[in-house]
């Protein structure tokens, strides 16, 4: 099929019918709450002290989360969506940005755990990248859409002030599940789990219900769509884990700042999404990127997983664990 009408028969299923129905609106945005409340939930003032007391990682974290991210997913944009007409590229273009933006996910956690990483840097890395998101995502996308929209369509339809907004308004979540921590070890445990099993659900719930649904608008979604929303995780893992290696960081703080990386807070992409273009006829267009990342993380990190595991991990002890 030629490339024109695909992209006509991709905006056609986006007017034809709700990419998201009402219900899913509602569900994905509790679900967001859960997840949120789940990873304050699993926060101690432990964390943050030896965090404090040995930063790099932190640090570096902080530098590939707000600096290669946001870079290397304009890149993505520039290099392939691009190159298809500009009614389609520029609600794909902001979708992507959002997701290429926003802070890590909770997803990451779980994985940094069986790729034999450092749970708690990555607890805290995820937090941390959290709280700073109130001020990098709005300045991410204002810098980026700016570039790639230097007439300004991008900041009217998402003002940074929405952006900053939503995220306070779900950080509530963290806080709550932080002092409900404080107060009871046992139940903050318990939460936290939860938190990261509505990750997988979340997962599970597109692939249950979104992807049927929406297949016939998938399957007409140009290959460079793909393209952009497999290459954030991928190329952002890539990336974040040689530069750690180069700078000589322990394996396992190295594992885990890729993963934190790499691994972004996909229904917190879906959540701004849906929170600030509801009711906008591009809507569906705008979710395709953060959609397609949320579905294909979980395969990539998956095999990057089973790649970290296979390290030499007695090796590893001799080396000074460094948070």
């Amino acid at each position: 099929m030629h490339l024109s009408s695909m992209l006509l028969q991709a905006q056609a299923q986006v007017s034809e019918q709700d990419v998201v129905t009402p219900f899913e609106e509602v569900l994905l945005v509790v679900m967001v709450f859960v997840i949120m409340f789940g990873l304050g939930a699993g926060l101690t003032p432990r964390d943050f002290r030896q965090a404090l007391r040995r930063p790099w990682g932190l640090i570096i974290g902080w530098v590939t989360q707000f600096g290669i991210m946001p870079l290397l997913t304009y890149l993505l944009i520039v290099a392939f969506l691009f190159q298809l007409p500009r009614e389609y590229a520029i609600p794909v273009a902001i979708g992507a940005m959002i997701m290429g933006s926003v802070p890590a996910g909770t997803t990451s956690n779980i994985f940094t755990y069986f790729s034999k990483g450092n749970l708690a840097l990555s607890v805290v890395m995820t937090t941390n990248s959290t709280l700073w998101a109130i001020f990098m995502t709005p300045l991410a996308l204002y810098i980026y859409l700016g570039l790639l929209l230097p007439d300004g369509a991008a900041t009217q339809q998402i003002p940074p002030r929405n952006i900053i907004v939503t995220l306070v308004i779900l950080l509530i979540p963290v806080v709550l599940g932080m002092l409900l921590r404080k107060f009871s070890a046992n139940i903050g445990a318990i939460l936290e789990l939860l938190g990261g099993f509505f990750g997988i659900f979340f997962i599970l719930f597109l692939l249950s219900t979104w992807v049927p649904r929406n297949w016939e608008l998938l399957s007409s979604t140009p290959w460079q769509t793909y393209v952009v929303a497999i290459g954030i995780g991928t190329f952002g893992i890539a990336i974040a884990y040689f530069l750690t290696r180069g700078f000589k960081m322990h394996p396992m703080n190295a594992r885990t700042i890729a993963l934190e990386t790499g691994i972004q807070n996909g229904p917190l992409a879906l959540a701004i999404v849906l929170l600030n273009f509801s009711g906008d006829p591009t809507i569906g267009l705008v979710l395709i990127v953060p959609a397609l990342y949320s579905l294909f993380i979980v395969l990539v990190a998956t095999a990057v997983t089973v790649f970290f595991r296979r390290a030499n991990l007695a090796e590893e002890q001799k080396i000074p664990s460094l948070l």
